[in-house]
């Protein structure tokens, strides 16, 4: 597995910023669900983002921006739908070290964000942004944490994307990866199972790229992501090279 890739992308990845962030796009009602959308609108190519469980983090709305805005002459329209609609998990909820907590958590992933239900609203976003932005002819998709099971159960038989990518993502199953029918990118952080890690890119039989980011911690590219400390910094930024990589490769 790929602990260290050079990426072409970085070079025009601009620099995260540290502090108040001003996202560039706009909010989009699509039958009563807020889509955060950003990126030019002569894109040919769209980007569908599955954020984690706090929802629209500043960090996540900052990635959405440098993937479609980044590389100038490959540019990407992004959607970021509210599947929480406005109610994500409380930060407070972590770490989960009481009852109350566990079974807030608990429920939370019982209801709002149950993976398998929110899987099923998938395919019917996407052919509502397809009918919307008609110049979109590919659409890869990307998530982030609890995002990243969305993307597994989504890249299987029938699925809307042409290549799909996770990042430090929940619920790792290798048996998820059997399934896959498009290339994908996994870029884990330290705190995954190295083991799940592994057994799911051997049972990848599509173009893949596995990447750790050994000392980054579960969410450094999404909401967990201290900006103000300069090595998570660089290897967010690096991470959204990666990813800008793959999808010029297969978008």
């Amino acid at each position: 597995m790929a602990q260290q890739g050079h990426s072409e992308a970085c070079c025009t990845v601009p620099p995260a910023v540290v502090g108040d962030y001003k996202p560039k796009g706009e909010y989009i009602d699509l039958d009563g669900m807020q889509v955060y959308t950003t990126g030019p609108s002569s894109a040919t190519s769209a980007i569908f983002i599955i954020y984690d469980i706090f929802g629209f983090s500043t960090q996540a709305l900052q990635g959405a921006d440098i993937l479609a805005y980044a590389d100038q002459n490959h540019q990407y329209l992004v959607f970021m739908p509210d599947f929480f609609y406005g109610k994500p998990i409380a930060p407070g909820t972590f770490p989960p070290d009481t009852e109350e907590k566990k079974k807030r958590l608990s429920e939370f992933f019982a209801g709002p964000a149950s993976p398998p239900d929110t899987a099923k609203k998938v395919p019917e976003l996407v052919k509502k942004l397809g009918e919307k932005y008609t110049g979109v002819k590919k659409w890869g998709s990307l998530g982030m944490c609890w995002g990243g099971k969305i993307v597994s159960l989504t890249s299987q038989s029938g699925t809307s994307f042409t290549a799909s990518a996770e990042v430090h993502p929940a619920m790792v199953d290798p048996k998820d990866a059997k399934g896959f029918q498009v290339p994908v990118c996994i870029l884990a952080s330290g705190d995954e199972n190295p083991e799940d890690v592994e057994n799911f890119k051997k049972n990848l039989s599509v173009d893949n790229h596995v990447e750790t980011f050994g000392d980054q911690v579960h969410g450094w590219m999404a909401a967990r992501a201290d900006l103000k400390n300069e090595r998570v910094k660089s290897e967010y930024e690096r991470g959204y090279g990666v990813l800008l990589d793959f999808y010029h490769k297969h978008l």
